[in-house]
């Protein structure tokens, strides 16, 4: 049996008075009408150590009904539900996640629910129980005849009083030795029949067409907030925000059936680096005293220090690629019709690794054959040429031709042995020489990565990486790369990238947006290593709802003020020491005549000030600068505004800064606005302040 709309309804606004006149419907036509209980499904998720037992969304609820309802019950069907994130196996009723590894949830279909004693929240009885509940229910209603006892396996009385009032009996004591039965004792419990009656919040479902694909990586340690939720439950959060900023500003999208909604999917590396062992070889060498913290540091500090070592960074950037590679083969395959591009998001040191196999990713060749062939042949001239230059620097220049004839670059020198060159005809003392420049010079290559080599030949001021490492290839050109409360530009620095050249971009990946918190602890910018001559604020995000926040309008209006008042003052008081001073000197009489100037501007134009004290005109020229192609010609840094809250004390709220990202509208907004922007879609209404 599959849920009416107007059930729907009632499901959804349990606080609603319709749910009161569904309960009481059944005592109206008590004598000849029984009505069957609508079920509803429900998983049971431990949180805080606590059983909860959370529904279904409407639509996953009518799906599963419509399998269990379908007569195969001898086979073990499979229903995809919460955005075919989570498998339900319908006939061992267990929930199963999909892409991550997660506990098994047991499921039950749910018809009578009873009040817990702890946190009010009702509990479901189990499937068996609910049947015989109903029965009495049902021989109740059908005979009017109430007062019904029943005993619940556990040894608890339930007392259907009427259709109103049923309650749960808690027993005094365990049956003793003469089987005596429990008397309704204790204070009773509320027992509820049909969802509808015990308020539970159903969420209404998210839209099935999936339009974009992001993988989201965490950065140090495995908690991602204040609240030490792990990167799943932060992601969920992402997403949700992301369900209703599409509901709030791209309404007219979704009604025109445009757009269905974003995905995103956790990639979690740290279990992966810490399976390995070296928690085992870090506890022999930890220090007794202060254990907690050191286990804190332990679990999470030292994931920076792990990526800079050459043997664990190797471990995180596959861990990394290749958990990014199968969720991304696994959503094609449970998502065959699937379109859509896809994009890459990092908190924290997450970005920076994702910034590191960014750069070393090879963009494949988009010429044509005719242009291969060409490339290839001005590619090999190329390697003569160098082939030449290297036996000029060790005095061979006689035995140019002998490689000349052999048709050999330097590709194929450095793969060259000491055979090789015997059997060209170089004499030993040549051969000497060359085969110690190339031994030399592997072991300087070794130190570096392919992609910085490329980036050395090509271009200077690449960002390089210094940790030697092999970056394997993703299988996908992801849109756009998000960095949260990221320090790449740190990073970059520390290794010795004084500048990032402008003509630079990332090899598959058009689009980088540097998103961070004011106050933000771990994040730095990005631009001013691009463009370092020019001093210019980051791009001020939008608060979501369409203004900024009023403290932030404030504190603006009383700088102004301020700087007009200063202004003034400094007129008048030139001016009063010109009246009280006899005989002016100069350069006083320059500075009154200066002073009286500036005064009359002051008082014919009140809004106008001195360009260098108001911070206006220089941001409005910032969205302007050009710094350079790593976002294909757009602004790379944007900041949050902060809360007013957190304006009172910067140090007070750091941390909380630096972990804000999963839970803030604004940076949702900006990832779908710039997702939704590479397929033609807009914002509803464009928020003031944006690009």
């Amino acid at each position: 049996s599959i849920m009416s709309a107007q059930e729907q309804q009632q499901a959804q606004q349990p606080s609603s008075p319709a749910p009161a006149a569904s309960s009481e419907a059944p005592e109206l036509d008590a004598a000849n009408k029984y009505e069957a209980v609508v079920p509803h499904w429900f998983y049971c998720k431990v949180v805080d150590s606590r059983e909860r037992w959370i529904p279904f969304s409407t639509q996953d609820s009518e799906r599963l009904e419509e399998a269990h309802t379908s007569g195969r019950d001898n086979e073990d069907l499979i229903v995809p539900t919460s955005g075919g994130r989570y498998d339900v196996h319908l006939k061992k009723r267990q929930r199963v996640a999909v892409y991550w590894e997660e506990k098994v949830s047991e499921v039950r279909r749910c018809t009578w629910f009873y009040k817990g004693d702890k946190d009010n929240k009702y509990i479901p009885y189990s499937e068996t129980f609910s049947k015989e509940l109903e029965e009495a229910y049902m021989i109740a209603v059908t005979l009017d005849e109430w007062k019904k006892k029943l005993e619940s396996p556990s040894r608890e009385i339930i007392i259907l009083h009427n259709p109103k009032l049923m309650v749960h009996y808690h027993p005094v004591a365990t049956s003793d030795d003469w089987g005596s039965t429990p008397m309704e004792q204790g204070r009773p419990r509320t027992v509820k029949r049909g969802v509808e009656n015990i308020a539970a919040e159903i969420p209404n479902g998210e839209p099935l067409q999936i339009d974009h694909l992001v993988f989201v990586v965490h950065g140090i340690g495995p908690a991602c907030d204040i609240r030490f939720r792990s990167i799943v439950q932060c992601v969920n959060d992402f997403r949700n925000v992301s369900l209703n900023m599409l509901q709030a500003h791209f309404k007219k999208a979704q009604e025109q059936q445009q757009i269905g909604r974003v995905e995103f999917l956790p990639v979690n590396w740290h279990s992966s680096l810490h399976s390995t062992g070296v928690d085992v070889d870090l506890e022999r060498i930890t220090l007794p005293s202060i254990n907690r913290l050191r286990h804190f540091i332990n679990d999470t500090i030292l994931d920076v220090f792990f990526y800079n070592s050459s043997t664990y960074c190797q471990t995180i950037v596959d861990t990394v690629a290749s958990e990014m590679n199968r969720l991304y083969q696994l959503f094609l395959q449970r998502n065959p019709d699937f379109k859509g591009g896809v994009s890459i998001a990092g908190h924290s040191l997450g970005s920076l690794i994702l910034f590191d196999l960014l750069t070393n990713q090879k963009a494949a060749p988009e010429e044509g054959e005719h242009g291969r062939e060409g490339s290839r042949t001005t590619s090999s001239n190329r390697g003569a040429e160098q082939v030449k230059e290297i036996l000029k620097t060790l005095e061979l220049s006689e035995y140019c031709d002998v490689f000349e004839k052999e048709k050999m670059d330097r590709q194929a020198l450095f793969l060259c042995t000491e055979k090789d060159l015997k059997e060209m005809g170089i004499p030993l003392g040549p051969r000497m020489k060359i085969l110690h420049y190339i031994s030399s010079k592997r072991e300087m290559q070794a130190l570096i990565t392919p992609a910085q080599r490329l980036s050395h030949e090509t271009t200077p001021n690449l960002p390089l990486s210094q940790v030697s490492a092999n970056y394997p290839q993703l299988i996908y050109k992801p849109t756009i790369f998000f960095a949260f409360g990221s320090p790449i530009g740190m990073f970059l620095t520390v290794r010795g990238v004084k500048r990032i050249n402008p003509n630079y971009s990332l090899p598959t990946c058009k689009g980088f947006f540097n998103i961070f918190h004011p106050f933000d602890p771990v994040a730095y910018r990005i631009e001013p290593m691009i463009v370092p001559d020019v001093e210019f604020e980051p791009m001020l995000l939008p608060h979501h709802k369409g203004r900024k926040r009023m403290h932030l309008e404030l504190k603006e209006g009383l700088t102004r003020m301020s700087v007009d008042l200063k202004n003034n003052l400094l007129g008048s008081l030139r001016v009063a020491w010109q009246s009280f001073t006899r005989a002016p000197l100069p350069a006083v009489e320059a500075a009154a005549a200066d002073a009286e100037a500036e005064a009359e501007t002051s008082v014919g134009k009140q809004a106008e000030t001195k360009p260098e004290e108001t911070p206006e005109p220089v941001k409005e020229e910032a969205s302007h600068i050009n710094v350079g192609m790593l976002n294909g010609g757009h602004r790379i840094d944007y900041v949050l505004q902060e809360k007013p809250i957190e304006s009172f004390n910067e140090y007070l709220f750091a941390l909380q800064g630096h972990l804000c990202y999963w839970e803030s509208e604004d940076t949702v907004l900006l990832v779908l606005k710039e997702i939704y922007q590479t397929q033609g879609i807009t914002l509803d209404q464009p928020l003031p302040g944006s690009q």
